[in-house]
């Protein structure tokens, strides 16, 4: 029985033909530049890669790791090898070994992966090292040696290859494992964040570019000595931040004060004053390396070593430049009234009060009340009340009046509250 059958609807293209029109939207979609734009997270990852310290990652499924590591790569023209933690043997950080014809004579080497063999072809390389937190405890002691040493098997990484690596926190990732301290104490740890106009920019097609810092060649000696002089300033006088290991198993996967980190801290520092970064640039390196109470300690200390001396203030009170920040200015004008305590005589005394006229004359007044209230109790018997003091008068009264009224109104205030 014969049927007509209708004749099937004719297509406007073939198959493969619809296949090269989706490649053409993908690379337009791909199809991306980039544009100088301060990030001081960016900053720090660039420049700890340039001082060649391996760098984690810590950051949130999705937040842009990745991208930033194949963005950093093509910026500073470093070939990308990506190599997933969690999916490999500890045999393949440390390398397998190969029986050869006489094994007793030569030995057993231990062969080197594929990826590691190119990575020494290429001579240079960035070598990402990703899900570092979901790598069990096995393999991270494998990486141990390709962290610190730059050794996979027999295979040693040239100088020109870098190492970052990128992990979840333990609550986001996936069969997540903290890190062992002595994995975690070999990085300089960075909190990974988005900033939501660079995420908005960059969809639209416009990425922050990663560069190289600028390092300044004139100023290397002196980014040298003012490293070693703030880490070494700071351990003489703190001796127990030398090697302190946290008491929990979450913070040892962080970063934590050793005399290893205190080395790259060291090293840090002296790359960023070399480069001119902003300070907070220095915090995130200071902070990633030793740890938050440590680094904080050393960023005031650095603040102290910008001080100028109470000695060079009080020789010359008339030309004295004191610092602009307030914090610093009270503490410049505190060193000098300790001073003055330290070794009193009239000649310095009056010194000091002419200091804190300029102070007054250069500054904010509220922070000459302090000083001056102490300096005035310095006075000995046979010390004339300088002329300085009467153009300090009338701001110490109206402070200690303010402080008067501030404390009837909290008297007050309790008794209200009965």
């Amino acid at each position: 029985m014969l049927t007509n059958t209708p004749p099937s609807a004719p297509t406007n293209s073939a198959p493969d033909s619809q296949l090269a029109v989706a490649e053409a939207l993908m690379s337009l979609l791909r199809d991306t530049t980039t544009e100088p734009r301060p990030d001081i997270q960016l900053e720090a990852l660039t420049l700890a890669v340039s001082a060649d310290l391996p760098v984690l990652l810590w950051g949130e499924p999705g937040i842009g790791k990745t991208a930033a590591l194949t963005q950093l790569a093509a910026s500073l023209d470093l070939p990308l090898t990506t190599v997933i933690a969690s999916v490999h043997e500890p045999s393949d950080f440390s390398g397998l070994p190969i029986v050869g014809d006489d094994p007793a004579e030569q030995g057993v080497p231990m062969a080197p992966p594929d990826w590691a063999v190119r990575l020494v072809r290429a001579g240079k390389g960035l070598l990402f090292l990703d899900e570092l937190s979901t790598a069990p405890p096995a393999v991270q002691a494998a990486l141990l040696r390709l962290v610190l040493e730059r050794r996979i098997g027999a295979l040693q990484l040239p100088p020109g290859v870098r190492i970052v690596a990128a992990a979840n926190p333990r609550s986001s990732a996936a069969d997540g494992w903290e890190l062992s301290p002595p994995l975690a104490n070999r990085f300089v740890h960075l909190q990974w964040t988005h900033d939501h106009e660079v995420v908005v920019r960059g969809l639209a097609g416009t990425w922050p570019r990663a560069t190289l810092p600028r390092l300044d060649p004139e100023r290397l000696p002196e980014a040298v000595d003012f490293a070693r002089r703030a880490v070494c300033g700071l351990l003489s006088a703190r001796p127990t931040l030398v090697h302190r290991l946290p008491t929990t198993e979450t913070r040892r996967g962080g970063p934590w004060p050793s005399p290893r980190s205190w080395d790259m801290t060291l090293n840090l520092i002296a790359f960023a004053t070399a480069a001119g970064s902003s300070r907070e640039v220095l915090s995130l390196l200071v902070r990633g390396t030793v740890g938050d109470g440590p680094g904080l300690e050393l960023l005031a200390s650095l603040d102290r070593m910008d001080l100028p001396d109470p000695e060079d203030l009080l020789a010359d009170p008339a030309n004295a430049v004191l610092p602009e920040r307030g914090d610093l200015r009270q503490a410049a004008l505190d060193g000098v009234v300790a001073a003055v305590r330290t070794r009193p005589d009239r000649a310095r005394w009056d010194a000091a009060w002419a200091l804190l006229v300029r102070a007054l004359e250069t500054g904010a007044p509220d922070l000459v009340v302090v000083p001056a209230t102490t300096l005035a109790s310095l006075r000995q018997e046979d010390w004339d009340v300088p002329a300085a003091i009467e153009h300090l008068a009338g701001v110490v009264s109206l402070s200690q009046r303010a402080d008067r009224a501030a404390d009837r109104v909290a008297r007050v205030g309790a008794k209200a509250g009965r």
